[in-house]
Formats: C-alpha cells, structure tokens, sequence
C-alpha cells in the first residue's frame, strides 16, 4: 500500500511499488476500461449486496396482501407501484415509482428463521463473504487502480460516531477455505491497512507539484534499462496516487456535494422523533444517518474497481415489537424511508452514468416474519418466506417472480432458495463457462456457480 512519511524517504523501492500497483486514475470511474476478456474469466461487473440485518416482513415491505384479514396484511397498508396489479408496503413511494427498473421476488426461502448472515456467509457459501470467493479469482485488488476487490461497509465507513458493526450473528469478514487474502477490506474499522490507503506527505510537498515530478525523475534516472522500461507511462500514474490516492475513492468530500445531499438520508428520520424507549434506539438513528451515504460509497468503489461490497447498518429489522424493538407500523416509519430513499437514489444515479448493467443490487436479510402479527404489533421470525429485491447486473428487471400463499407465509410457487441467489450472484460475477476450464478453481467456487439461478432473469 502508499505509505510515504516523510518525501525525503521516496526513493527506488516505493517508486516500483507505485509502478507495479499501476494506481494512477483513481478520480476516474474505471467501467469500460477492464472488459471480461481482459481478465477472464471475470465479467465487467460489480455486485453490492445491501443486507438488511434483523429480518425484514415481506408483508410490509413488497408483498402487502391487503386481501388478508387485518393481523396478517400489512400494517402499514399497500401503494400502487408503476407495475400493473402490482403492489407494496405504502413505505415505499419512490420504489413504487421505479419498480420497472427491478424485480422482486415473492417466493424467496431464506430456510430457516436464525438471525445470521446466511446470504451472504453462511453454508452456502461455505462459510465465507461471498465476496471472499470473488477476490480469490479476481485478486484481493484491481490491477488498474489497486482497489480492493472485496469490501464490506458498515455506518462507520461514512460516519466515526456511529456505532461498530454487528459481528455477533456472524462474521462478515469470514473467508471460509478461500484464504486470509480474500477477507473484505473494512473501512472505518480503523488498523493499519486503512491508514495504509492513505498518502502521509507534509502539505508543502503535498502542492508542489514539480517537486513531486522532480522526485519521480530522479528515481526513474537511477534505475537501470531494464527498470526504467515503461516508466515514462508509469510516471503519470503514480503522480495521480501522489495527488489523489486510492484513499480519495473513500472519502465522500471528495464528490459533487448536490449528489451527497441527494443521497443523504440523515433528515427523513430525525432522532428526536424515534422512541427512546426501544434498546435499539441507536440502530434506528445509525440506519437513518447513514444508509443513504454507504450507498453513495459503495457506488464510488465500484467504478474504481472494487468486485464486490456488502453494505450493512447493524441489527436495525428485528420487528418483534419488545423492549429492543418498535412494532412493524412504527418501525416501518423509521426504517421505511431511508430504504426507499437510498435504494431509489442509487438506482437512478446508476441509470444516469450509464452503469446499471455493470452494478447488480441485491437486498435482502436472513429471513422474514411471520404471517400473523404478534399481539403487541410485531412480527418473529420466519424462515419460510423473505423478501428480495434484485437490480440492474444486466438481468430482467421490471417484474415480480414468484407468488407467495394466501397468508404470506410460505411460496405457492416453486422456491428460490439461498444457492439460487448465490449462483445467479456468481454468474453476474463470472464467466461460468470460462471458469468451469481455469486452472486451479476451487470446488467450492464451481459448486455455487453450478446451481440453478433464479429463473427468469437471465436471457
């Protein structure tokens, strides 16, 4: 990584590392540039896997059966959606408005009702960050721009004051048999590792641009013929380090401030306005501070090259209605709009640059809820049925897949399961033919990419 303390101490040896890591252009999006036959079996696409941490209802969400007597139907009633006889939770009007450009499907079985991360890391995808199989095939960082390959954002990567991210329902950071290597990159957990994407120069050193040049040329002058070979188009690049950075791909100061704003999902839900009395009063705010920024930021990384990013803010969709959580209308209105709003802004901002066949967004939790509500107004936990969201990667949008029984509790149709998901993850990722004839692919890799995808969407 660059790690320059002191510019004195630039010399031969962080030079070629600069060169080798070919960092240079990080302040420009890198789609188009990479192609599946540059480095297959890789296809030029990205995948961000919002994961909705506690388990969200299906029925509050994008399956409301408003035909269903009141203890099952959802409790915060349904909207039109820009579907035909389609509708959803009335939580979500921008949605609603651009259900044309994903598709849902009603018939997801998450398989059991435990909070975990099973979609994203679980025995499905033994035991590993699905991103974690990625990087193993694609490198732990881009050869372009040095990116990470693999990352998994929490509220911390937008806001220090936020609180830690869950680990305590499994390990997002788990590689399973995939190696150490392939673990997700974790911004604003701190270490050396994110210090490390961050360029140390004094400010003076930091302006002077032609003492940089000066630098560079003095250290390509001292390498002999062999060395200096394509340094003069390296030399560019890693003045683009010098002066961006892979670290500038991270920090949001550095985008359009109007986009920031559109984004942000800080002001929907105010603090003051959530009931102290719920323990998880602080996932609510958290949720609400900073969904709509790691949406920003998961966007940011993935035009500069990273393959796969999980987005989480914390155990926020438990919907019990106890002493940690607010019943499902309630909490629905806090949980609710900031969903909408960053899912909504990140998909139309995807469309105007050109990039919603190169990012696929998954959305989904590890499970839903069950089909009655509880007698204070929750809902528990239910394995047999979840709601899935899928956008973009290239697939068929614009329709529901699935049917789910009268009472919302289990598919009438066939079910789609966790390895349908995983295999249709991997064929976004991958060209699962190429793959099936590389040297060296791990059985595991193979085994999720040979499943069945969810039908429908492909061709």
């Amino acid at each position: 990584m660059l790690t320059f303390h002191d510019p004195s101490r630039f010399g031969r040896r962080e030079f070629l590392k600069v060169g080798a890591l070919s960092l240079g252009g990080l302040s420009q999006p890198m789609f188009g540039k990479a192609t599946a036959s540059s480095y297959r079996p890789l296809a030029d696409r990205s995948v961000v896997f919002l994961f909705l941490h506690g388990g969200p209802s299906q029925m509050e969400t994008f399956d409301p059966h408003m035909e269903a007597p009141a203890e099952i139907r959802s409790s915060t009633g349904e909207i039109k959606t820009a579907l035909p006889g389609i509708t959803f939770g009335s939580s979500f009007p921008k949605l609603a408005k651009l259900a044309d450009r994903f598709t849902i499907i009603r018939s997801f079985v998450p398989g059991d009702a435990n909070h975990d991360i099973k979609p994203v890391m679980g025995k499905d995808s033994f035991g590993a960050n699905l991103g974690a199989a990625y990087s193993h095939i694609a490198g732990a960082n881009h050869p372009e721009t040095g990116m990470p390959r693999n990352l998994a954002l929490f509220p911390r990567a937008v806001d220090p004051a936020t609180q830690a991210g869950t680990m305590s329902f499994g390990n997002f950071s788990a590689t399973g048999p995939f190696g150490s290597a392939t673990a997700p990159f974790l911004p604003g957990a701190g270490g050396l590792q994110q210090q490390n994407m961050k360029l140390k120069l004094a400010a003076d050193r930091f302006d002077d641009r032609r003492g940089l040049l000066r630098e560079l040329d003095r250290v390509q002058n001292s390498l002999d013929e062999s060395q200096r070979s394509g340094i003069e188009s390296s030399r560019d690049k890693a003045l683009g380090v010098l002066l961006g950075g892979v670290g500038d791909a991270f920090d949001l100061s550095k985008e359009d401030a109007r986009t920031v704003e559109r984004y942000d999902t800080a002001p929907l839900v105010r603090p003051e306005n959530i009931d102290k009395k719920w323990k998880n009063y602080n996932n609510y705010v958290d949720n609400a501070k900073t969904l709509g920024k790691l949406m920003l930021l998961s966007r940011r990384l993935c035009e500069r090259g990273a393959g796969f990013v999980t987005v989480t803010t914390n155990f926020v969709w438990d919907m019990h209605s106890d002493v940690n959580n607010a019943p499902c209308a309630e909490g629905m209105g806090y949980m609710g709009p900031p969903l909408d709003h960053a899912v909504s802004t990140f998909l139309e901002d995807l469309e105007a640059r050109g990039l919603s066949d190169q990012i696929l967004l998954v959305c989904c939790g590890e499970m839903g809820r069950t089909p009655k509500l509880n007698k204070t107004g929750g809902r528990d936990h239910w394995g047999n049925l979840g709601p899935l969201l899928i956008a973009g990667g290239g697939l068929n949008m614009g329709q529901v897949i699935g049917r789910s029984a009268r009472n919302g509790g289990e598919p009438n149709t066939d079910p789609i399961r966790i390895k349908h998901l995983i295999s249709t993850i991997m064929h976004s990722l991958f060209d699962v033919g190429q793959l099936r004839v590389t040297r060296g692919v791990p059985r595991e890799i193979l085994t999720m990419a040979e499943h069945e995808v969810i039908p429908g969407l492909h061709g």
